[in-house]
């Protein structure tokens, strides 16, 4: 299975690279371990339970990915590659690198959904988005204990050591308003980054060392071993079932060409390039080990081999050239619907009774707990603002809260001081001043209602905001903000 799966991996890129000369493909070559391993996860998991996987990946590899993980259509991925995208209201007019895509995969009798991101250029951004989905889809599976929907985050070397994203997810990771119940994190690592060696690129012996940080486990693994990658791969999944952390595979292999097809990476690594040239490919030096041990006939392997070729020019040859449909925004359950509504004509604005008794229930507190005297008088002066027509810009956003909270729709709110308001001007979230314990006078309007949740965030503006992103993509019947 893991052979079939390099061979896969491998003739793909082989093809593109013979069919269509000098396109930038950004392929897996060098790192071909990957595809059996990510296969792992998903077999692995479906065994543990796991009902979805969200993954978060950079262009190396995607377009293998999408064909051999994903199952996309070669066909299909063919016309993108001989065609023009005929761009309509619903393509995002992205390049085919950019693309993700979701599909269904089943492993002895379980059946695992697989989506994969639409991804920036920007070096891992999207990495925040994959968490915020994930958080979205466990709760939109009542997976309290985060053990149905998991992150997947592939990462370049380089990028994973230099950008500061990576270190601001795993600081999010264990705080509980972004908790997704731990990532697996696979450094693809080229020993390169573009054209920079690893000595300019990090001040650290590994790339990823940075997950020392949440005491993830980092395991350091051949990538031309793919047993080993597989069996980590098995590992990794175990952990983060049993123990809901992040974890780390450093897949340490190279980049066999340049950092795209059309680049000349020995002008500037001659030395490097020149051992990888006499280097064999990771199926060779597999086919070779099965050979030696006698646990594969040759002919087998050639049929495989011949196979995946046959279904690659099959595929090929019936290419259509001309103009390509778009196809549709790969959108979660429940915003097609949102979609097609004329946001336009919606009327939002709400009954005055229906307010009256926001201004009830958020002007009174329960007289069982104590609280600090100024928030009592913050709290019951509302109500005679509310009789005055004095309603300031915290009390209106209250108000508003309240009224989609009463139709049922859920209100997310995070931030470094979103509870009080960073001028005392919020107060959402009250603390008892005898036990600390917390009040939230908003979901206590009716017993028939939604629920808000305000989180206090860690001091991020750039992670934080892309999991509030990426949570509004996976929940569309939740207002989600950031602060």
């Amino acid at each position: 299975a893991i052979l079939n799966k390099l061979i896969q991996a491998e003739g793909f890129e082989k093809f593109l690279a013979v069919k269509f000369v000098g396109t930038k493909r950004f392929g897996i070559d060098g790192g071909e371990s990957l595809i059996p391993a990510l296969e792992q996860i998903i077999k692995r998991g479906g065994q543990l339970g796991v009902k979805e996987v969200k993954i978060g990946m950079p262009h190396r590899g995607r377009l293998n990915v999408l064909a051999n993980l994903l199952q996309k259509s070669y066909k299909r991925m063919f016309n993108e590659f001989s065609g023009e995208f005929e761009s309509n209201s619903d393509s995002t007019g992205d390049v085919k690198y950019h693309l993700g895509a979701s599909s269904n995969r089943e492993f002895d009798g379980n059946l695992v959904h697989i989506s994969l991101s639409d991804n920036p250029s920007h070096l891992e951004a999207v990495n925040p988005v994959v968490l915020g989905q994930s958080r979205a889809k466990q709760f939109f599976h009542s997976d309290k204990k985060r053990q149905q929907v998991i992150p997947i985050l592939i990462h370049g070397d380089a990028a994973f050591a230099g950008q500061g994203v990576v270190a601001e997810c795993f600081a999010m990771s264990g705080l509980p308003g972004h908790n997704t119940g731990g990532t697996i994190h696979i450094i693809v690592n080229n020993q390169i980054g573009f054209t920079t060696n690893p000595r300019f690129a990090r001040s650290s012996p590994y790339p990823s060392d940075l997950a020392k940080m949440v005491e993830a486990p980092i395991l350091h693994v051949n990538g031309d071993d793919p047993e080993a990658v597989v069996h980590c791969a098995r590992i990794a999944m175990d952990f983060r079932q049993k123990f809901n952390r992040d974890v780390v595979i450093d897949m340490i292999c190279y980049r066999r060409f340049g950092h795209n097809e059309g680049d000349e990476p020995s002008f500037t690594q001659p030395l490097m390039y020149a051992k990888i040239k006499k280097h064999p490919r990771v199926s060779k030096i597999y086919r070779e080990k099965l050979l030696a041990n006698k646990l594969l006939d040759e002919s087998l392997l050639d049929s495989i081999e011949s196979e995946v070729k046959n279904h690659l020019d099959q595929q090929h040859q019936s290419v259509q050239t001309g103009k390509i449909q778009c196809i549709n925004r790969n959108l979660e359950p429940g915003w097609d619907q949102v979609w097609e509504e004329d946001l336009q004509k919606r009327k939002t604005g709400v009954p005055l009774e229906v307010l009256d008794k926001v201004v009830s229930s958020i002007s009174q507190l329960p007289e069982t707990i104590s609280f600090n005297k100024k928030m009592v008088k913050f709290t019951t002066a509302r109500s005679e603002s509310w009789n005055s027509d004095k309603v300031d810009w915290a009390f209106a956003e209250a108000l508003c809260f309240g009224s989609l909270l009463l139709e049922k729709k859920r209100v997310r709110l995070s931030g470094q001081d979103s509870r009080r308001g960073t001028f005392s001007q919020r107060n959402l979230v009250l603390y008892s001043d005898q036990d600390g314990s917390e009040y939230i006078p908003l979901n206590h309007i009716s017993d028939n209602q939604q629920d808000i949740c305000v989180f206090n965030s860690m001091l991020s503006e750039l992670a934080v905001l892309g999991f509030e992103y990426g949570f509004a993509l996976g929940n569309p019947d939740t207002l989600v903000m950031w602060e």
